[in-house]
């Protein structure tokens, strides 16, 4: 179902009454530009000209902005706030990212959406940026497949609305207060094609594992043909260079098969429990032998 396929609401008694006046409502509903900022969402004269990001690294010669950033630091500290609030109670999720460009009609829509599926038959939630394309895809499949969608929606100088197949919608001022949420409440990555925002995602996830700040933490690439270029550059110049090590290389999966790729994640979070059980139990011997 795309958002356009979704059915009509209920018919009430005065449905086409004032179709003229109906149609008007829709036609401004459809041109006003709507802007989200945080829990907020403006409109007309209300929208602002910079994004919060934007006026954060702005350089500035005046030194009024001494007196602005505490105040910006408590903004900061309540995103991280209501993300953790909102998002402790998900349970077992996975992060997947790709372009936001999709169409419906490519294929990577259609995989995107059976990863969503998949994770939802494996008991885990879907989370994603919370916008069109492979996004929406995946939160499509997570909910009709009835698991947990979950958008983590971002404020962009253009309008990027929540996708219509969220269950659970946070919006963020500052992408650093986003991707700590990505991370700290995923079991993994799986990525898709997609552009400059979904390789960042993708290069803070493996900086992350590389420097052993999450562990356990697996990476699974979906669309050999599109991701080949990529792993031949790291395998190549960047190895050979001595800028990466051979088992750096190893922290990437690669497939074509979404439930290949969650099984994946699956089996990765699996190990993760085994060993934080046998620690445990190792711990509690070791205690007793004390």
């Amino acid at each position: 179902m795309t958002p356009t396929d979704l059915p009509p609401g209920p018919a009430s008694a005065d449905d086409g009454a004032d179709d003229g006046a109906d149609d008007g409502a829709d036609r401004a509903r459809r041109t006003r530009r709507h802007h989200t900022t945080g829990p907020l969402t403006l409109s007309g004269r209300l929208i602002p000209a910079q994004t919060a990001d934007q006026r954060l690294l702005q350089r500035r010669e005046d030194v009024d902005w001494l007196h602005e950033d505490p105040w910006r630091v408590m903004r900061i500290q309540s995103e991280f706030v209501e993300g953790f609030g909102a998002l402790a109670d998900v349970g077992p999720a996975v992060s997947v990212f790709g372009s936001a460009r999709l169409t419906g009609a490519h294929p990577d829509y259609a995989r995107a959406e059976s990863i969503g599926a998949a994770l939802a038959s494996a008991g885990l939630a879907t989370i994603t940026g919370g916008g069109p394309g492979a996004m929406e895809a995946a939160n499509k499949g997570a909910t009709e497949a009835g698991g947990v969608s979950v958008g983590l929606g971002i404020e962009l100088p253009f309008e990027q609305e929540m996708n219509p197949f969220v269950d659970l919608a946070i919006n963020f001022r500052y992408f650093f207060a986003r991707k700590t949420m990505f991370v700290k409440y995923s079991q993994g990555f799986i990525v898709l094609p997609g552009g400059f925002g979904t390789f960042d995602e993708l290069f803070e996830s493996l900086t992350l594992v590389q420097t052993r700040k999450v562990t356990s933490f697996p990476i699974v690439l979906v669309g050999t043909d599109y991701w080949r270029g990529l792993l031949d550059w790291l395998r190549g110049p960047v190895l050979a260079q001595g800028k990466i090590s051979a088992t750096d290389l190893d922290l990437i999966d690669l497939t074509d098969d979404p439930q290949e790729a969650v099984d994946i994640v699956v089996r990765a979070d699996n190990d993760r429990r085994r060993h934080e059980m046998k620690a445990q139990r190792d711990a509690a011997i070791h205690h007793g032998v004390d």
